[in-house]
């Protein structure tokens, strides 16, 4: 059973950085596809980073691209979200996801709820 464990949240200033982790309990390259959500409250999910099962392909939600960078370690089966320039609209609880490779065709448009394995989530507060 996959699981996953998120850290690396914190509250910080606007303009700060913050990088989270999300450890899994396995290898995930070329198995399943990972994202990173967030949800703040009385707002629907929102998915702000994907990558592909390979590593090879990432893509944001516009409201963060170019300040946060998906990536994944598979020496230490992490997945991080490096996130630059925060601003008070970037609060919000983040969650890393995983989905079998097999279910994540659609690459970005991959709807959370295929997503099948979640993580309990990291809180990130931006204060102005």
């Amino acid at each position: 059973q996959l699981q996953l464990v998120e850290s690396g949240g914190g509250s910080v200033q606007s303009g700060g950085s913050l990088t989270l982790s999300c450890a899994v309990s396995t290898a995930t390259s070329g198995r399943y596809c990972m994202a990173w959500f967030r949800q703040a409250p009385d707002n629907q999910r929102e998915k702000v980073a994907h990558i592909s099962s390979q590593g090879g392909t990432t893509r944001y939600a516009d409201s963060v691209k170019g300040r946060f960078t998906i990536s994944q370690d598979n020496t230490k089966n992490t997945l991080y979200l490096q996130m630059n320039s925060l601003k008070p609209e970037d609060t919000a609880m983040y969650y890393c996801a995983a989905v079998s490779v097999t279910r994540c065709m659609a690459g970005w448009n991959t709807r959370f709820d295929v997503f099948g394995v979640w993580g309990r989530g990291t809180q990130v507060t931006v204060s102005s």
